[in-house]
């Protein structure tokens, strides 16, 4: 099995500007720049972003559910 191959079946997988949650991502860093890593004030940012991510995660998860490892 060659690397490329599986490179092709999963292409953003490595990639974090590819995820749906990049935008808030991107706030998140933002935010820590703004505030000098003073985590506290960019809490807001983190949630958002944590329950983007839960999203994704879960929206993967039911798109798993419908393949087969066998097909």
């Amino acid at each position: 099995m060659s690397t490329k191959g599986a490179a092709a079946a999963y292409p953003s997988a490595a990639r974090i500007s590819d995820s749906p949650c990049y935008l808030q991502y991107s706030a998140s860093l933002k935010c820590l720049e703004e505030f000098g890593s003073d985590k506290s004030k960019c809490q807001d940012h983190f949630d958002v972003y944590k329950e983007c991510k839960k999203k994704e995660r879960e929206a993967r998860l039911e798109r798993n559910k419908t393949r087969s490892l066998f097909s």
